[in-house]
C-alpha cells in the first residue's frame, strides 16, 4: 500500500525512538490519525512544551523544570548520600521502592569508547565538586549490571577513593547481569539498596 507522504514522515519520527521499530512506529500512527484533532494538538504541544521547559538540575544533572530539583531541594532526604545513576529515568525506578533517603548524581551515560562516550564527556566534574565540600561520608554506585556500566564503576571507584572518608558501595546483585534498573520490579530493587556492599 502507497502510504502519503506526510504519513510515512511521521513513521519515520516514530521509528527513530528507543525500542519502535517500524511496524510499531506504522501502527503507533495509524492509531493517531483516527483520534481526535484536539488530541493530537494537545499531544504535539507538550512534546515542543517538554523540550522547552525541562533542562538539567544545577546540582545533580537530573531533568527538572527549574534550577533544582525537587529531590536536591528536599530537606529530608540526607545529602550526605550520594546514589551515582547513568541517567535520569534511572532515579525514576529507585524512587518507586523508597528504599533510598538520599540524593542523586546524573553522570548521563556510561563510559563507553566504542559509541564515542569517554570518562571526560561525563558529569564527574560536578561530583567531584560535591565530594571536595566534605558533606558526602557515602557514594553508592548503582549503574546497570553491564560492562559499560562495570566499566564505570571502577573508573568512579578511583575517583571517589581520593577523598578521605566518603565509603563507597554498590548496590547488591539482585539485579541479573546484563539487566536495566529501567525494567527491575521494586521489590529486587529494595533489596539491591538494603543489601548494597562496600566497593
Amino acid at each position: 500500500m502507497s502510504l502519503p507522504q506526510s504519513v510515512k514522515i511521521l513513521i519515520n519520527y516514530f521509528a527513530k525512538l528507543p525500542g519502535i521499530g517500524p511496524k510499531t512506529a506504522e501502527r503507533l500512527v495509524f492509531y493517531l490519525i483516527k483520534q481526535d484533532k484536539n488530541l493530537l494538538h494537545g499531544f504535539a504541544q507538550s512534546i515542543i512544551h517538554v523540550k522547552d521547559r525541562v533542562t538539567r538540575c544545577q546540582e545533580c544533572g537530573q531533568i527538572s523544570e527549574a534550577e533544582k530539583c525537587q529531590i536536591c531541594l528536599d530537606k529530608t532526604r540526607n545529602h550526605s548520600q550520594v546514589c551515582l545513576v547513568a541517567e535520569s529515568m534511572d532515579i525514576a525506578s529507585l524512587e518507586k521502592p523508597g528504599a533510598f533517603a538520599g540524593i542523586y548524581h546524573v553522570l548521563g551515560g556510561l563510559i563507553n569508547p566504542t559509541e564515542g562516550l569517554t570518562a571526560d564527556k561525563l558529569n564527574i566534574k560536578s561530583l567531584e565538586e560535591k565530594l571536595a565540600r566534605g558533606e558526602v561520608k557515602e557514594v553508592v554506585l548503582a549503574m546497570n549490571p553491564t560492562i559499560e556500566g562495570e566499566t564505570t564503576n571502577i573508573f568512579l571507584n578511583k575517583i571517589i577513593k581520593k577523598y578521605p572518608g566518603v565509603k563507597v558501595t554498590k548496590l547488591a546483585r539482585g539485579l541479573p547481569q546484563g539487566a536495566d534498573l529501567e525494567y527491575a520490579d521494586e521489590v529486587t530493587l529494595a533489596n539491591a539498596f538494603s543489601g548494597r556492599i562496600q566497593v
